[in-house]
C-alpha cells in the first residue's frame, strides 16, 4: 500500500483549552499532505481539547489524496472533537477522551468516538455516517453478529483498510428514444454574496419531554429576546438543538431564563461553527466533488422554517386542514399536505415538492370514536363489550391523548394506558377525601352533576400509573395526534384514494402549493438569499425497449414482445411445467358447498394442464370443511389423513388448496404459518368470491403461482436463453435480492425480519432460493448476512456444480441516512461469506445496488408527444432518467419500469453503490429493466427488480410466522435511533426443511 512520504505527513499540535472554551490552534502540519493521486494523504494534526464536558479543538484536516488523509484526533477532555477527514473517502479524526465526538469524514465514515466510555459517532460527509464509540461496544458487536472469526478479522485490520469506496458516476446511458419530461423538482438559486453563515447550539433545561414543546419554548425565546439580545436576526431553527443565522449574533454563548406554561426553563445558546460557503460555491460550479453537506442541511432548515410555524410537521412533510381532509373510517381522518426536501443534483440544488397525506385520529368524543370502530347500528349504551371488542378498542385507544369535558373550563389532558376490567356501572375507586370506596357512576353524578349514559362500557385507565378511571363519555380526543399504527384494509383503501392523483392533477396541486408557500417573500428564505423557481424542472429521459420473453415452443406464440409493460397467456404455454401429483382441499367458508369446492378444484386443474402444469385432477381426499377457530387442528388432521394414504406409496403431499372467507382477518396468515413452518407443504389460498365466480383470468394467474411453487418456470428472458445478457451470461453469476421488514410502531416484542433470496438457475435468472433471519427491532442492516449468503453460495454450487464468479446484489428498503452503514457492513459480509464457503483468499467482483421506492420524485408530462405517455399522462414502462435531477457525484438513476394502474407512477430510484463488474449505465439500466419482466406472479412488468421484490414478499410472509399480533410497517427504512433491544423479542420460526430452495413465498 502506497503512503505519502514521511515528510508529507507531519503532525501539528493545537493550543491548550480552558474549562469553558475550545482549545486553540490545532491545524496540523499535515493539513494538505499527500499528493493528489497517492493512495492516502497525510494525517492532520491533533488538537488539544477543553476540559470535561466541553468541546475540544478539532484536529487538522487530512491530506487531499483520492483516499484522503485521516483527520487529527480531538484533544483532551471528555468533550474532545476529532478533526475533519481528507477529501473523497476519508475518515474523520478520533474524538479525544471519554465520549469524544468523532470528526467529519467526506463521503464516508465520520471519526470514531472517544475511547473508554461510550463515544458519540462522528458526522459523515456526503452520504456518510459516523462510526460509534467505545471499543467495548465494538467487541460485543463483532462477537454477537458473526462470531470470533469476525472479531479477529476486525482486530487485525485498521479501520481505513476496511473502507469500501462508493462507485463513481460513469457517462450517462444512450440506449432508447430520448424525450423531455417534467419532474417535481424546483431549481434553487442562492445569493452569490452569501459567504458564510452561523450555526448555534440550543440546550434547554430541564429536559424537554415532548417534541412539540421545543417549538413552543423557542417561540417564547424569540418573543422575549430576539429584538433586544439578538439584533432581530431571523433564527432558522431545526426543531431540536440547532439554529442558523445569516449574521453573527452579538454573543458567543449566553443563557436565557423564562417561564412557559408556568414552568421555568433555561435556554443556553452557543456558537458551534462558522459555515464557510467556499466549498459550496465550488460544488455548484462543478469545480469540486466534495458534497457540502453542512451547508445543504442548514439551507434545508431555512426552507422548512416558515412551514413549520404554519402547519403540522410529519417527518419531512407538512399537513394542515387548509389543504383538505378526508374520512378514512374507524375514527381516523386524512390530513392533506406536502413533502419538501432540498436535494443536491447535477443541476445544482433543487427542492423536491410532492403532495401527500397522513392519518390522524379524529378530534371527537371518545364514545363516538368507539362507535365508529365497532360499527354498531344499535345504541351502544346498554351493550357491554365482548372480549374481541374490548381488545379491539384497547389497541385503538392505547397511547391516545384525551382531555376531560366534565370540569368546566379546566381542560386536563391524559394519555390512555388501557381499559378497566369492569363496566362503569361496577367500577369503584378509593376516595382519598372520604377514605372510602365510591362507585364511578354515583361519584360523577354527585361531584360534577354528570349522569352517565353508557354504564355498560368500561372506563379509560389514565395517569402515570394507570390508576385513574374516567368514563368514556366525559373524554374527548385531543386534536393533532398522528395515527402511527398500521391501517386496516378499508382505511388503506381510503388512503390510496386520497393519494391517487393522476399526473395532471398532481402537477396542478404541486404548483398551487409552491404558489401558496410564496418562497420569494418568505422571511427566512429572503434573509439567506434563497430563491425558488416556480416552474417544474424539465430533464431528458430515455425509453428503454422491453425485453422479448420466451414461452414453450408448443404454444402458438412462443416469443412475446410486451406492450405497455404487460402481456397475457393467450396462445402461450409455460416455459417449463411443474408437477402437482398429490393434493387436498380444505374449505373454511361455510357458504361454499363440498360439490362447489370440488368443481372449482377440477376447473383449476384443467386450466393448469392447459398451460403445461401437470396437475392430477384426482385429489387424495374429498374436500374437507373446517372452521377458522380450529385452523391448526384442521390442517394437522387433514395432513395426517393424507399422509396415511400417501406414505405406503412413498409419496409426499404436494399442495393444499385453501378456501377462505372474503373477510378472513388473520386466517390467511395462520394458514401460511402452519403450512410453511409445521407441515412443510405448499399452499394456495383462494377467497370465497374467486371460488364462486371461477373466472378464467383469475385461475390462469393462480396456475402460474402454483407452477412456480411446483418448481416450474412460466417465462424466461429470451436473451437469457440465448446466453447474451451482458455481464451475466458469460460466466456463473448469482443475483441476490434483500429486504428487511420492521414491526409496526409501538410493537416492541416483534423483531425485524431480514430476507435474502438468491438465484439458483444462473442461465435463466428466475428461480430464487429463500433465507430468513430475525434481528433487533428496527435494525436496518442485515446482521446475519454472512450466514444467509453462505447458505446461498452452497445452494448455487450444488445446483450448478460451479462457484459463482460474479455477484450482483439488489438491496431494498434503505434510507439515504443508512446507506453508508448498510454498505460497509453487508458488502464485507458477502465477501467474507464467499471466501469462507470456498476457502478462497478473495471474493469475485460484486455489484451492490440499492433500490428505493419510498421517495417523492415523480415524472409528469413534459411535452406534447403522446408516444411516451399513457392515456392518464404517466410515462411509459422503460422510462429512465440518469441526468439532471440525479446526484452530482454518486451513481444513481430513476427507472419507471411498470405501467400505471391508478394515480401517478413512482419510479424506482437505483443507487449503484459499488461496482467491481464495471457495468456501463446502459448495461445496468437494461439489466434492471429486464429483471422487472421476470416477476412470475403476474403477466406485467413490476415497479422494481424481481429479486428485491421476491425478498420483500419473503420478509412479509415471515411476519405471519410470529402470529396475529405481529403487524408490520412493511419495508420502510427504520428511522435513525429507533432500534431497540431492551424488550424480549419473539423468536422467528424457521420454514420447514421440505421448502428449502423452493419459491413457496410467491
Amino acid at each position: 500500500m502506497y503512503s505519502a512520504p514521511r515528510n508529507h505527513r507531519g503532525r501539528g499540535r493545537g493550543g491548550g483549552g480552558s474549562d469553558r472554551g475550545r482549545g486553540g490552534g490545532g491545524v496540523g502540519a499535515g493539513r494538505f499532505s499527500g499528493n493528489y493521486g497517492s493512495y492516502r494523504g497525510g494525517r492532520g494534526g491533533d488538537g488539544d481539547g477543553g476540559f470535561s464536558g466541553h468541546i475540544g479543538q478539532a484536529g487538522g484536516r487530512g491530506g487531499c489524496s483520492p483516499y484522503g488523509g485521516r483527520g487529527g484526533g480531538g484533544g483532551g477532555g471528555d468533550g474532545g472533537r476529532g478533526g475533519g477527514g481528507g477529501n473523497y473517502s476519508s475518515y474523520g479524526g478520533r474524538g479525544g477522551g471519554d465520549g469524544g465526538r468523532g470528526g467529519r469524514g467526506n463521503y464516508s465514515y465520520g471519526g470514531r468516538g472517544g475511547g473508554g466510555g461510550r463515544g458519540y459517532g462522528g458526522d459523515g460527509g456526503g452520504w456518510g455516517r459516523g462510526r460509534g464509540g467505545s471499543w467495548r461496544s465494538d467487541l460485543h458487536q463483532a462477537s454477537s453478529s458473526s462470531g470470533v472469526e469476525r472479531m479477529l478479522e476486525q482486530l487485525s485490520l485498521k479501520p481505513e483498510d476496511q473502507l469500501i469506496r462508493f462507485s463513481s458516476r460513469p457517462p450517462p446511458g444512450t440506449i432508447g428514444e430520448k424525450f423531455l419530461v417534467k419532474t417535481n423538482h424546483f431549481q434553487v438559486e442562492i445569493d452569490s454574496s452569501l459567504k458564510e453563515f452561523f450555526h448555534y447550539n440550543v440546550s434547554i433545561k430541564p429536559e424537554v419531554l415532548f417534541s412539540k414543546d421545543y417549538g413552543v419554548i423557542m417561540e417564547e425565546l424569540r418573543n422575549l429576546y430576539l429584538e433586544t439580545d439578538m439584533n432581530g436576526e431571523p433564527l432558522a431553527y431545526d426543531g431540536r438543538k440547532s439554529f442558523y443565522t445569516r449574521n453573527r449574533l452579538p454573543f458567543v454563548c449566553k443563557e436565557f431564563g423564562f417561564s412557559v406554561r408556568n414552568k421555568q426553563y433555561v435556554v443556553a445558546i452557543s456558537l458551534v461553527a462558522v459555515i464557510d460557503l467556499k466549498k459550496f460555491w465550488q460544488f455548484l460550479n462543478g469545480k469540486d466533488v466534495e458534497l457540502p453537506q453542512a451547508v445543504i442541511q442548514a439551507l434545508d432548515v431555512v426552507l422548512r422554517q416558515t412551514p413549520s410555524f404554519k402547519y403540522t410537521q410529519v417527518r419531512r412533510s407538512f399537513v394542515s386542514t387548509d389543504f383538505g381532509t378526508s374520512q378514512l373510517g374507524d375514527g381516523l381522518v386524512a390530513l392533506r399536505g406536502f413533502y419538501q426536501s432540498l436535494r443536491p443534483t447535477q443541476l445544482g440544488l433543487t427542492v423536491n415538492i410532492d403532495v401527500m397525506a397522513a392519518a390522524f385520529i379524529e378530534e371527537i368524543r371518545v364514545i363516538d370514536f368507539v362507535k365508529q370502530i365497532l360499527w354498531r347500528e344499535r345504541d351502544t349504551r346498554d351493550l357491554p363489550l365482548s372480549d374481541v371488542e374490548r381488545l379491539k378498542i384497547k389497541r385503538a385507544l392505547r397511547g391516545v391523548r384525551i382531555e376531560v369535558t366534565h370540569r368546566g373550563n379546566t381542560r386536563r389532558t391524559y394519555s390512555i394506558s388501557g381499559l378497566s376490567s369492569m363496566p362503569a356501572s361496577e367500577e369503584t375507586f378509593s376516595d382519598h377525601e372520604s377514605g372510602s370506596n365510591k362507585h364511578i357512576v354515583s361519584y360523577f353524578e354527585e361531584k360534577y352533576g354528570v349522569g352517565l349514559s353508557y354504564k355498560a362500557l368500561p372506563c379509560l385507565k389514565v395517569g402515570n400509573k394507570g390508576d385513574i378511571s374516567l368514563p368514556m363519555e366525559v373524554c374527548k380526543i385531543v386534536g393533532g395526534q398522528r395515527y402511527k399504527k398500521k391501517l386496516n384494509k378499508p382505511q388503506t383503501a381510503n388512503m390510496l384514494k386520497v393519494n391517487n392523483l393522476c399526473p395532471g392533477a398532481r402537477e396542478e396541486k404541486i404548483l398551487k402549493i409552491v404558489s401558496q408557500n410564496n418562497y420569494t417573500e418568505d422571511l427566512y428564505c429572503s434573509n439567506f438569499g434563497i430563491k425558488i423557481s416556480k416552474s417544474l424542472t424539465v430533464v431528458q429521459a430515455r425509453k428503454l425497449p422491453a425485453p422479448q420473453l420466451k414461452y414453450h415452443d408448443s404454444g402458438n406464440e412462443n416469443v412475446c414482445q410486451p406492450r405497455g409493460g404487460q402481456w397475457n397467456m393467450q396462445n402461450k404455454k409455460m416455459f417449463r411445467g411443474g408437477t402437482i401429483n398429490t393434493w387436498v382441499c380444505i374449505n373454511f367458508e361455510r357458504d361454499i358447498s363440498d360439490s362447489h369446492a370440488s368443481s372449482f378444484c377440477s376447473k383449476l386443474g384443467g386450466v393448469c394442464n392447459d398451460y403445461r402444469l401437470l396437475y392430477n385432477r384426482s385429489s387424495v381426499l374429498p374436500p374437507t370443511r373446517a372452521v377458522p377457530e380450529q385452523v391448526e387442528w384442521a390442517l394437522n388432521a387433514l395432513y395426517g389423513d393424507a399422509m396415511r394414504r400417501l406414505k405406503p406409496r412413498n409419496q409426499q403431499l404436494d399442495l393444499i388448496i385453501v378456501i377462505l372467507p372474503d373477510n378472513n382477518g388473520s386466517l390467511y396468515g395462520e394458514v401460511k404459518r402452519i403450512c410453511d413452518t409445521k407441515l412443510g407443504v405448499m399452499s394456495q389460498c383462494f377467497l370465497a368470491a374467486t371460488v364462486k365466480n371461477m373466472k378464467i383470468g383469475t385461475l390462469t394467474i393462480a396456475s402460474e403461482k402454483i407452477n412456480i411453487k411446483a418448481g416450474g418456470r412460466n417465462v424466461v428472458l429470451e436473451d437469457a436463453l440465448l446466453q447474451c445478457v451482458p455481464l451475466v451470461s458469460d460466466k456463473p453469476t448469482i443475483i441476490f435480492g434483500a429486504d428487511v421488514t420492521h414491526p409496526s410502531q409501538g410493537n416492541d416484542t416483534s423483531p425485524s425480519i431480514a430476507a435474502v433470496v438468491a438465484s439458483l438457475d444462473w442461465k435463466l435468472l428466475g428461480k430464487y432460493a429463500p433465507e430468513l433471519s430475525a434481528q433487533a427491532a428496527r435494525q436496518e442492516r442485515i446482521e446475519d448476512m454472512f450466514v444467509m449468503c453462505k447458505a446461498h453460495f452452497l445452494s448455487f454450487h450444488e445446483e450448478n456444480h460451479q462457484k459463482p464468479e460474479r455477484i450482483i446484489f439488489f438491496r431494498d428498503g434503505v434510507s439515504e441516512g443508512q446507506i453508508e452503514d448498510v454498505l460497509q457492513h453487508e458488502l464485507k459480509e458477502i465477501q467474507r461469506a464467499w471466501m469462507s464457503t470456498f476457502n478462497e483468499s478473495s471474493s469475485p467482483p460484486i455489484t451492490f445496488v440499492m433500490v428505493q421506492k419510498r421517495h417523492h420524485t415523480r415524472f409528469l408530462q413534459g411535452e406534447n408527444n403522446f408516444n411516451f405517455y399513457d392515456k392518464n399522462g404517466n410515462v411509459l414502462p422503460g422510462t429512465v432518467v440518469d441526468t439532471g435531477i440525479c446526484h452530482p457525484v454518486l451513481r444513481d438513476f430513476y427507472l419507471n419500469s411498470h405501467a400505471g394502474i391508478q394515480g401517478t407512477n413512482r419510479p424506482a430510484h437505483y443507487h449503484v453503490l459499488h461496482d467491481d463488474n464495471n457495468f456501463t449505465e446502459d448495461q445496468i439500466q437494461t439489466l434492471c429493466n429486464n429483471l422487472c419482466y421476470t416477476f412470475e406472479r403476474c403477466n406485467r412488468a413490476v415497479s422494481y427488480v424481481a429479486p428485491a421484490y421476491y425478498a420483500h414478499l419473503l420478509a412479509y410472509r415471515a411476519r405471519h410466522y410470529l402470529g396475529v399480533d405481529s403487524s408490520s410497517d412493511g419495508s420502510a427504512a427504520a428511522e435513525h435511533g429507533e432500534s431497540s433491544t431492551d424488550h424480549q423479542l419473539k423468536p422467528l420460526p424457521r420454514f420447514h426443511a421440505n421448502l428449502k430452495n423452493r419459491m413457496f413465498y410467491i
